[in-house]
């Protein structure tokens, strides 16, 4: 199968805001998900759609690629790697395409009246990396950048363009649960410690007994972070 090029337009599941759009919320899935399941697992999670009065919510889809951890069977994930640890070195190859790919999504929203500054990204596991990469070293004029039961390599390109660069940076928002045995609670802490090492403000909230999946409780905890960054008109008339 030919390798996946900048030039993919994504699949997208959009759910409309209730009101005026005037800010977007790009939101990736985890590895072998898609943007409408997604959608779906957070409904079921929270019993009704994620949506906002003024915020439109994007699930894009990852384009299907062989995935080393999966014996190179074809899986919907942003980038490859050698296997599910910190301790390895990243496929960047991969992870600069999809850069680009979700480069081109950002831009879209952009030319349809939203700026920059009104663009939140982030994902669960895999889609939070892909985020973090996509913010921290090509957009860091969005608005903020969350990561769900994420990590960062040991020695993530993400780490080194920080460290060359300074700056402001986007605020990033994370959460962990303590019984994650695919992506450990471990590795999500020392993502964010590096990070805010490196400038980069940050909130880490740890979920007790929580494995690596979605609770009503870190969803609310990000809904109330989202409208802090993307405040609705009202709001920012208050400010």
């Amino acid at each position: 199968m030919a390798a996946v090029s900048g030039s993919v337009r994504l699949q997208r599941c959009v759910v409309s805001p209730a009101g005026r759009h005037s800010a977007s919320l790009i939101f990736l899935h985890g590895s072998g998900d898609s943007g409408q399941g997604l959608r779906k697992w957070i409904k079921q999670v929270l019993n009704q759609d994620l949506t906002f009065q003024h915020i439109k919510i994007i699930y894009p889809t990852a384009p299907p690629r062989p995935y080393t951890p999966m014996k190179g069977g074809i899986s919907n994930v942003w980038f490859d790697r050698v296997k599910i640890s910190n301790d390895c070195p990243e496929h960047l190859e991969s992870i600069d395409v999809m850069c680009q790919v979700l480069t081109e999504l950002i831009n879209d929203e952009v030319q349809s009246g939203i700026k920059k500054n009104r663009i939140l990204i982030g994902g669960f596991s895999m889609g939070g990396c892909m985020a973090m990469h996509v913010a921290y070293r090509n957009h860091r004029d969005v608005a903020g950048v969350f990561a769900l039961s994420s990590f960062l390599n040991k020695t993530s390109a993400v780490y080194q363009a920080l460290q060359k660069r300074g700056g402001e940076l986007p605020e990033l928002f994370q959460c962990h649960g303590t019984a994650d045995e695919l992506v450990l609670h471990a590795w999500g802490k020392e993502t964010n410690s590096v990070l805010q090492s490196l400038g980069v403000s940050t909130t880490f909230h740890t979920f007790p007994g929580l494995y690596h999946e979605l609770s009503t409780g870190e969803l609310e905890k990000l809904k109330s972070w989202i409208l802090t960054k993307l405040p609705g008109e009202m709001e920012r008339q208050k400010e």
